[in-house]
């Protein structure tokens, strides 16, 4: 097969224009986009300012008297909008990831790469790379021929430009992310008096060295070679799942032709090359599923526009499965996918659940094994434990620490523990009981710990406690 497509420019009349051989595959000579609009197009346009928006938006807004997010790591706190998590609850952090997980699974079953095509960082950000390229140099073939010709004042004034643009979304870029780590408006001082970290400072410029070079250079090259997503995804379709695809059945054979022009003989794709040449990854959709797609939609965008003109039905590129393009009837119910659809939900409750019932304080308690029991000068048997508690909550509290289920037994050690937040005290204590108490070698022991201001949260923790065997 020719690594090379023609490509024919149309105007808005439907009449041919120029008329060019271009590479079927752009990425060895660096992809050149052009400019689409249209309805996926705007779907993108509105999720990407959604998200952009979320992120350089959150930094700067406040929850009571702290940042709204604030991953306070000095403090091992992690603020989170009224909730505050420590690294205790470091298991809510894998739930959240599994669910993240089969939330992909589930979505690539469905619908491919749709996450790369309208979500994922690396698109929204080369989206913005990419539209201040046709800002300050121009469309695609302005920019062409700009790359082609020698340096001029002209070229220079255009290509600073474009990377002062660069430069400064790269810099905001990495700003933003390092003050969800440092209070973003104590961050903005110091970072230009001078008085930031050391730290801050390097943070800041390696995520915007990250975000200039990826956006900016890489940016295909990321979703081809560096993203394993695109290597695992194709053993997750079926031949249900819904993906960008080219009805070859009626655009073959292709053909130029004038617009209501009469050919039977030929099919609706008149082989302009648009969709190819609005691609960021640079291949021809008509060559069929590659995993290079990342599922954008800016190919069905184009190639809609050229149907509109050609006053020809929509759809010859559209999202389809494997099954609607050979004419049989997709399955949208299938095994696979309602699985994965059931394994998320049962962790979204799951999770939903954990968070909901979370408790602000954390104990465990360990019996000292260096004796099993001793016996005290009154006579009664004793076992050693010492008890840990951290204080889960943004404010001091006051734990009251009692022994449940044993009548008669004595707990002796200090009867109330206070602790600051995120404080973690370690106490000793001993339990006396009279033998005659004692009616087997291994009795379960029970410690309360409750606390002053929210009673509610009270907490118990397990142990044993040991006698000597002969009650057997």
């Amino acid at each position: 097969m020719s690594d090379r497509i023609e490509t024919v420019e149309i105007d808005d009349a439907g009449e041919r224009l120029a008329h060019r051989a271009t590479p079927a595959y752009q990425t060895h000579e660096g992809v050149y986009t052009r400019g689409v609009s249209g309805f996926f197009q705007n779907i993108r346009l509105y999720a990407g300012f959604f998200l952009l928006g979320l992120y350089f938006l959150l930094p700067w807004l406040n929850w009571g008297d702290r940042q709204l997010i604030w991953f306070d790591l000095p403090s091992r706190q992690f603020h989170i909008f009224a909730a505050t998590f420590w690294p205790q609850d470091l298991m809510l952090l894998s739930w959240l990831l599994i669910i993240c997980a089969f939330g992909l699974f589930f979505v690539t079953v469905f619908g491919g790469r749709v996450w790369c095509g309208f979500t994922c960082p690396q698109t929204v950000w080369t989206q913005i790379f990419m539209w201040a390229e046709r800002f300050t140099e121009g469309e695609r073939h302005t920019r062409i021929k700009l790359d082609k010709q020698p340096m001029s004042v002209g070229k220079a004034r255009k290509k600073i430009a474009k990377h002062t643009i660069w430069f400064g979304v790269a810099w905001a870029t990495g700003f933003t992310f390092v003050a969800y780590f440092i209070p973003a408006r104590e961050l903005v001082i110091d970072h230009w008096t001078g008085q930031a970290s050391t730290g801050a400072y390097l943070w800041i410029g390696l995520f915007t060295l990250a975000t200039y070079v990826n956006a900016g250079y890489m940016r295909e090259k990321v979703c081809i070679h560096m993203c394993p997503y695109a290597r695992f995804q194709s053993v997750m379709f079926d031949q249900d799942t819904l993906t960008v695809a080219y009805d070859y059945n009626r655009g073959e054979p292709r053909g130029h032709r004038k617009r209501d022009a009469e050919a039977t003989h030929q099919g609706d794709c008149i082989d302009c090359g648009l969709c190819v040449q609005v691609c960021p990854t640079g291949i021809d959709i008509r060559d069929g599923l590659q995993y290079e797609c990342i599922q954008c939609a800016l190919c069905i965008d184009a190639c809609d526009s050229v149907m509109d003109k050609m006053n020809t039905e929509r759809g010859l590129v559209r999202y389809a499965t494997e099954h609607e393009l050979n004419g049989g009837t997709t399955h949208w119910l299938r095994p696979r996918l309602l699985g994965y659809g059931a394994a998320m939900a049962i962790m979204v409750v799951a999770f939903g659940y954990a968070i909901t019932h979370r408790s602000p304080l954390d104990a465990n308690i360990k019996r000292d094994r260096g004796a099993l029991f001793h016996e005290t000068k009154s006579g009664a048997i004793e076992n050693t434990y010492t008890l840990t508690v951290f204080n889960k909550t943004s404010f001091n509290e006051v734990y009251e620490v009692n022994l449940a289920g044993r009548p008669g037994a004595k707990l002796i050690g200090p009867e109330t523990l206070e602790l600051a937040p995120g404080q973690t005290k370690v106490a000793v204590y001993q339990i006396q009981m009279d033998p005659d108490l004692i009616i087997q070698s291994r009795l379960p022991v029970e410690f309360l710990i409750e606390p002053a201001k929210e009673p509610a949260h009270t907490l118990s923790v397990e142990s044993t406690f040991i006698g000597p065997d002969r009650w057997n």
